[in-house]
């Protein structure tokens, strides 16, 4: 099962995972410490989202479960489960260009706005892993 039961963990890596969208009814755990970042999660059926230093990292709709969530200067690379068709949000350097992959497919270059918000969608099957890799360009 790809679910993080308890909401959040940090990975032996030193990635993180996050997410329960089996949940339903909404339920966070916030002042998670990991390398100094303060993380806040708040997921369930319908919507998992991740603060970090009460800044916004990922938003999915509806609720997603990922695993193994790294970000360098240059990619943002992780694992994503859930049901169907499902929206997801990052943010990212405002107005800038990044290449998004999802599943092995290139879904092209996308732009990010003065935000830095990059928004795209992804077909997901609930207990089958999606990988996801955002580059910078």
């Amino acid at each position: 099962m790809a679910v993080v039961n308890e909401l959040i963990r940090k990975e032996s890596n030193g990635s993180i995972s996050f997410g329960n969208y089996e949940l339903p009814l909404k339920t966070k755990k916030a002042d998670f410490e990991v390398d100094g970042d303060v993380y806040k999660v708040k997921t369930f059926k319908e919507i998992t989202k991740l603060e970090r230093n009460e800044a916004f990292v990922y938003e999915s709709i509806p609720g997603t479960a990922v695993q193994i969530f790294k970000e360098t200067d240059r990619e943002v690379s992780f694992f994503v489960d859930g049901t169907g068709q499902t929206q997801i949000t990052l943010e990212l350097e405002p107005n800038k260009d990044y290449k998004v992959q999802v599943g092995g497919s290139n879904l092209g270059v996308s732009h990010t706005d003065i935000g830095g918000k990059l928004t795209f969608d992804a077909a997901l099957e609930k207990g089958n892993l999606t990988q996801v890799v955002i580059t910078a360009e």
